[in-house]
């Protein structure tokens, strides 16, 4: 015979390891319902690539949006295949250094991670 300790908490207050732990079970199971055949993802301290499958989609049928650390691509209305995914990144984006390019089918989105600015202010002595 097994005994476990049971604790009651309030219910309005979840405790950080509770939301963690959903956290975790979720994206384990969105990501084993997603087909993740059609992605590969690259990462250096540089940028993060993303290449995705889009068979049969022109550079004009597509809508790419970047805000913050979240990257979403979609295909427009009336397009001959429905394209809709969405990645959050662990690192924020630089939107105005990153690329997007469509050859052949596979949309190749280079992510740039933004470069730290120096800090450092020079005073005049007077």
């Amino acid at each position: 015979m097994f005994f476990t300790p049971v604790t009651r908490r309030a219910a309005c207050a979840p405790l950080t390891s509770d939301a963690a732990w959903q956290h975790l079970v979720r994206a384990s199971l969105q990501a084993a319902a997603a087909p993740a055949a059609d992605v590969q993802i690259r990462q250096d301290d540089k940028a993060t690539t993303l290449q995705i499958d889009v068979p049969g989609l022109a550079r004009e049928q597509l809508q790419i949006s970047i805000e913050g650390v979240r990257v979403q691509v979609r295909s427009i209305k009336g397009a001959p295949r429905q394209v809709h995914r969405v990645w959050e990144l662990p690192q924020p984006i630089d939107a105005t250094a990153s690329t997007a390019k469509l050859e052949h089918g596979v949309l190749t989105l280079t992510l740039a991670h933004p470069q730290p600015q120096s800090q450092v202010v020079e005073l005049t002595v007077h």
